[in-house]
C-alpha cells in the first residue's frame, strides 16, 4: 500500500473517512500547502492552519510534534514538557523520520505511523476551527477540525511555541 493509502486507511479507522486531496502542487512545506490548498479551493489559507508533524527525539525517545505553520517548535518548551533539558531535545534527520513514521519529511501525517508513538499538540493551533494536514506524500493533504485533530491523535496539548513578536517601531518616535 502506498504511503497516501496508507493514511486513507488510518482516517477511515478513525471514523474521519477519505477526506484526503491529492494536489497537483506542492505541499511540502506549510507556505506552499497554504498555497496550494488555496488555489485548489479559491479560499485564503493562513499558513498557521496547515499542520507540521515534526519528529522529535526527546531523551532518545521518538515524539511526534503537530505545530502550527508558522510557529517554530521551541525546544526549550517541548523538553519542559516533558521535564528534560533542552540539550535532550532533538529534531530527527530525514532518514530517522521515514525508518520511525514510514513516512518522508514533507509528507508526515498526524496519524498511521509505521509505529505507535506519541503525539504532543502544540496549543497555538486552536487558533483555527479548521487544519489541514499532511497525508503521506508532497502532494496530498486533509482537513481536520481541530478538535477532531486531538481526538484521533490522542495528543497531548502543550504549549510549544511563541506568538511571533510584532513588527516594532524603529523610529523612535512614540504616539
Amino acid at each position: 500500500m502506498n504511503p497516501v493509502d496508507r493514511v486513507r486507511a488510518a482516517l477511515a479507522a478513525v471514523g474521519v473517512g477519505d477526506v484526503v486531496l491529492e494536489l497537483s502542487e506542492s505541499a511540502r512545506t506549510a507556505q506552499l500547502a497554504a498555497e496550494a490548498i488555496g488555489a485548489h479551493f479559491g479560499i485564503d489559507v493562513p499558513v498557521g492552519a496547515i499542520v507540521k508533524s515534526l519528529l522529535f527525539l526527546i531523551d532518545g525517545q521518538p515524539v511526534i510534534v503537530l505545530a502550527a505553520g508558522d510557529r517554530n517548535v521551541e525546544q526549550r518548551l517541548l523538553g519542559a514538557a516533558y521535564q528534560v533539558g533542552r540539550k535532550k531535545v532533538k529534531l530527527a534527520d530525514a532518514a530517522t523520520v521515514l525508518e520511525v513514521t514510514g513516512y518522508e519529511v514533507g509528507g508526515v501525517p498526524p496519524i498511521g505511523h509505521a509505529r505507535s508513538l506519541p503525539v504532543v499538540i502544540d496549543e497555538s493551533l486552536s487558533r483555527f476551527r479548521t487544519v489541514w494536514a499532511a497525508a503521506g506524500a508532497h502532494h496530498a493533504v486533509f482537513p481536520i477540525e481541530y478538535p477532531r485533530l486531538i481526538e484521533v491523535t490522542s495528543g497531548r496539548l502543550a504549549t510549544l511555541t511563541q506568538a511571533p513578536r510584532e513588527s516594532q517601531d524603529l523610529s523612535g518616535d512614540k504616539a
